[in-house]
């Protein structure tokens, strides 16, 4: 589905990548695990494709980064879900609108986003909130109506960068569960974080370390 060959990427004054290789199966769920500021957003960035690879190629189901012009871009972003650690809602938007927000962009009819908003809400557990707005919601519920956003158009593939980034533990973990439930549906999912203590906690994924501009795989002791 997402393959990485020989990339490599870096800004004017710092080298982030060299020659990196990386393969994503459907429904897979994989952690992406450095200290911050090593490469991680940047990582989800070139997939998504706000940035171009320097070197390589980026494959995505049919997109090629080689290949792309701009104006294939928001196709490719209509089969890739975000989450953002700053939730990255529009607080003049009620909850209903904030999540159909991508479906307006892409032209879908009013019944039919209506019926995916009251789907989408009902299985994240906001339903309730569909008439407030983000200020009226805590963290957790914040960042719940961010992952709805994302899985609006049913992507492919989720990306998550540090999700869980401005909540306490208890939600942390709580969101977490969250996205594990919706891989379990089907969705790849690529969970980028610095939090250790996470990733310890479903030990059972597969683990990639950004380390000296490479990635490595990681196992953890069961």
């Amino acid at each position: 589905m997402l393959k990485f060959e020989n990339v490599s990427f870096g800004y004017p004054n710092k080298n982030i990548f060299s020659k990196v290789n990386l393969f994503v199966n459907y429904g897979e769920f994989l952690f992406l695990v450095g200290e911050s500021g090593i490469g991680k957003t940047t990582l989800l960035k070139l997939i998504y494709s706000d940035l171009k690879p320097t070197e390589g190629d980026i494959t995505f189901e049919d997109f090629d980064s080689k290949k792309m012009e701009n104006r294939d871009i928001p196709y490719l972003r209509r089969k890739i879900g975000i989450v953002f650690q700053d939730f990255k809602l529009l607080n003049d938007r009620n909850i209903f609108e904030n999540i159909a927000l991508p479906l307006y962009i892409s032209g879908v009819k009013e019944d039919k986003i209506k019926k995916r908003v009251f789907d989408i809400s009902s299985k994240i557990g906001i339903f309730d909130k569909l008439n407030n707005y983000p200020y009226d919601l805590s963290g957790g519920e914040q960042q719940r109506v961010s992952i709805a956003r994302a899985m609006i158009n049913e992507p492919k593939l989720l990306l998550a960068d540090e999700p869980t980034g401005n909540l306490d533990p208890f939600i942390s973990l709580e969101i977490v569960k969250l996205i594990n439930e919706i891989n379990t549906l089907g969705t790849a999912v690529i969970f980028a974080t610095h939090n250790f203590d996470i990733v310890k906690k479903m030990r059972d994924k597969r683990i990639l370390q950004i380390k000296e501009n490479k990635l490595f795989e990681v196992k953890l002791k069961i």
